[in-house]
């Protein structure tokens, strides 16, 4: 990297935005107005906000919600005053916090605020999750979370839903992170953290009350470039429990079509909880999971045959790089022996890239059922996506002709 281009990463912008905003909605004359204040950090006994925005050379400012409230029809946006990553509590800076920070931040929690019953870890980079887990202890849930996808977690947001303890916050530390935001941190664990001078410590006391924003909506902006906006609600998946899914079943040219097989429970949990992540994942996207962690996870794509084979290629590069480092503590990319290398392809391709009895999730219908067939080829067993294809009928029977189980959940889940 050029030097100049180096040093514009570590010089701090100082933005022009006001320490107040002001969004009214009018209608005939009734005023209602979101007001929000400008967020810094105190670092060196020096007020500083964000660093930047996306690039070096755009400035960027971050506003909390401080007061006022949004009604439309039926909805009505988040009252103010409830935080999460629009007011953080910053226990270590290093560098203080830049606009891909906060939003990375922000997914994280938008993911797992559905996630409360057991400790999960959610690892996002470039605002996509590259890694989610669950497990019985935290320490596991990360070690699970980042061995998803180590490569892609180099550099990366990691949130947790409970206090970091001592063994988690070693393993994090023997890694490189950008942040790590927790609800709380235990006695010591920020003296291992510190190790790591650049890693930015953030404490969330309202992650422990995640569960009270599922549902919640926000008022989401797009700008355009002439200064145009579209403005939504935000997003709320309405597949959360085993009774807000059906099994598959569609009529076409007046046959019915059916699935003949109900899913485990442990299909169940495996379906319900991809497809809770998959709320988290640019569009479009298919991803594959198994025991309740992301074994592959594709994003972004423009077609949906695409990206289910990059979920597909992505869980065999994966696994082939966790064996590597289990094994010998070396990338996958980096292994020389071909022998060693041999054995691992042979191991991954015998495990179908550990696809064997996992789900398929995708965030919209599949037009055809070749996207569909992609992952039963690899021996997915489970699928989850929103059915309302004309088409439907070619994904029941190729499920059917493997044995392979479908639910429906009569709801998309674009995120662009």
């Amino acid at each position: 990297m050029p030097e100049d281009l180096k040093q514009m990463y570590k010089t701090i912008m100082d933005d022009h935005f006001t320490p107040e905003m002001e969004i009214s909605f009018i209608d005939n004359g009734k005023r209602q107005t979101l007001f929000y204040q400008k967020v810094a950090w105190t670092i060196d006994n020096i007020q500083k906000g964000l660093r930047y925005g996306e690039n070096p050379g755009q400035e960027a400012a971050l506003y909390k919600l401080v007061n006022g409230n949004l009604v439309l029809g039926q909805t009505q946006t988040i009252a103010p005053g409830q935080y999460l990553a629009s007011d953080i509590e910053l226990l270590q800076s290093g560098k203080h916090p830049g606009k891909t920070n906060l939003t990375d931040a922000d997914n994280a929690l938008n993911i797992l605020r559905y996630f409360k019953d057991k400790p999960t870890v959610v690892i996002v980079k470039h605002n996509n999750p590259c890694g989610v887990a669950r497990s019985d202890s935290l320490a596991d849930a990360y070690q699970k979370a980042y061995m998803a996808d180590r490569v892609a977690a180099f550099g990366g947001c990691i949130a947790l839903n409970q206090a970091v303890d001592k063994e988690t916050a070693s393993a994090i530390a023997s890694q490189y992170a950008e942040v790590v935001a927790a609800p709380d941190f235990e006695e010591g664990v920020l003296g291992i953290l510190g190790q790591r001078k650049n890693l930015r410590v953030i404490r969330i006391g309202n992650i422990h009350r995640l569960q009270d924003f599922i549902g919640k909506r926000c008022i989401e902006f797009k700008s355009l470039m002439d200064g145009g906006q579209i403005v939504q609600w935000s997003f709320v998946p309405q597949a959360r429990t085993k009774n807000d899914v059906k099994l598959a079943e569609c009529e076409y040219q007046g046959k019915v079509y059916r699935i003949k097989r109900e899913p485990s429970d442990q299909e169940f949990n495996d379906l319900l909880f991809g497809w809770l992540v998959e709320s988290g994942i640019t569009s479009n996207s298919v991803i594959y999971v198994k025991n309740e962690v992301t074994i592959g996870i594709g994003t972004g794509e423009q077609d949906r045959v695409g990206v289910a084979e990059i979920a597909r290629d992505k869980a065999y590069r994966k696994l082939a790089d966790r064996y590597s480092w289990e094994i010998y503590k070396i990338a996958y990319t980096d292994l020389k022996d071909p022998d060693q290398k041999k054995e691992i392809d042979d191991k991954v391709a015998r495990e179908k890239g550990g696809l064997l009895g996992a789900s398929m999730v995708s965030d919209a219908f599949f037009p055809f059922r070749d996207g569909i067939d992609i992952g039963l080829k690899e021996g997915i067993l489970s699928v989850i996506q929103p059915g309302g294809s004309l088409n439907d009928y070619q994904s029941i029977e190729a499920c059917n002709e493997v044995g392979a189980t479908m639910v429906l959940t009569g709801q998309r889940s674009f995120k662009h």
